[in-house]
């Protein structure tokens, strides 16, 4: 048997892979689910009853402020007086045009404006279930001295760990494609159903096909990551340790420290906004302690742009740097 069918089989017949990727499983549909539950279909009826939901509105909304003006003249020369406006003028009232229906419309899911939050969940679930799986898969090899008994019947140890990783971000491509597809179908069966397809053009699904690839280098760098932590410790610990120590630390402690410092674009220099812009492609930071004065839009806060290409920059050397760390240790230290 080879040393990749040996790796795929120790994989899957582990059974917390089996469980966790199950849960994973039940979590997307839970989304799926809830998701079709609080949408529903849009029509003429749906729309004349925004349409006067909003006039209704419009009318309570009128009355009331006719009722101020009244109570403001009532006021006047008595102690309430201060608490209107001294000319009871000023309590204009509102106009039609103000109030579009559609904010009265019941929630519908329109593929094209909804789908891409949902890959980004996907993205998000798998490439934790991948970190955690890829750190638990070798960490426990180790853990258990069972990486010293396979060095026995595989005396080489870097075919041996690039074998291990190479089977873990093959499973992860095969299951990220496999569950995108049916994420991608589920959703735009609920849009038939429950929103609109319409606005589906070629271009459309072209973006949304370039957005699932992105979902999976996320998913796959996770994998390796969690894959070349654990490798580094030897011990599953040492991957969710780094993890939870860098959320605290970088996530919770550092953006403490810099809005306190008021240094600029702090949600640069943390995790979500980079990751944002992975999935997006872009994300546009702003800073409101600053001022970009412009004679034609006066005084906007300056902004600072992250781009998928910067964010895929950060995830290829994170990936090289831990990979590359967690190879040369394992030729360079004592199998113990």
């Amino acid at each position: 048997m080879s040393l990749y069918r040996a790796e795929t089989r120790r994989l899957f017949k582990r059974r917390f892979t089996k469980l966790f990727l199950l849960g994973a499983v039940v979590v997307l549909a839970a989304v799926a689910v809830s998701t079709f539950l609080t949408n529903e279909s849009v029509g003429p009826e749906q729309i004349a009853a925004a349409k006067a939901e909003a006039q209704a509105q419009f009318e309570r909304d009128t009355q009331q402020v006719e009722k101020d003006r009244a109570s403001c003249e009532a006021a006047k020369g008595t102690a309430q007086a201060n608490q209107w406006p001294p000319d009871c003028a000023q309590l204009t009232a509102p106009r039609l045009e103000n109030y579009d229906y559609e904010w009265y419309m019941p929630p519908t899911f329109i593929f094209r404006e909804s789908f891409p939050d949902m890959a980004t969940t996907l993205a998000a679930l798998l490439a934790l279930a991948a970190f955690i799986i890829g750190a638990s898969f070798v960490g426990a090899e180790w853990n258990s001295g069972g990486m010293m008994n396979l060095l026995l019947w595989r005396p080489q140890r870097l075919r041996v760990l690039g074998t291990k990783l190479l089977t873990l971000l093959l499973t992860f491509t095969a299951i990220t494609v496999v569950l995108s597809a049916l994420w991608t179908g589920a959703f735009y069966l609920l849009a038939e159903a429950r929103g609109s397809t319409d606005s589906m053009t070629p271009g459309a699904w072209q973006s949304i096909g370039l957005m699932e690839l992105r979902g999976l280098a996320l998913v796959l760098v996770a994998g390796a990551v969690g894959f070349g932590l654990a490798s580094l410790g030897r011990h599953t610990a040492m991957a969710l340790g780094v993890t939870v120590g860098a959320l605290i630390v970088f996530q919770f402690g550092l953006g403490a420290v810099l809005q306190l410092a008021k240094v600029q674009f702090v949600d640069a220099f943390l995790i979500p906004a980079w990751l944002i812009a992975w999935m997006d492609k872009e994300i546009t930071l702003e800073d409101y302690n600053s001022c970009d004065f412009s004679s034609v839009n006066g005084c906007q806060p300056e902004t600072l742009t992250l781009t998928w290409t910067m964010a895929g920059s950060l995830l290829a050397g994170l990936f090289v740097v831990v990979v590359g760390a967690a190879m040369w240790t394992m030729r360079s230290r004592d199998i113990t």
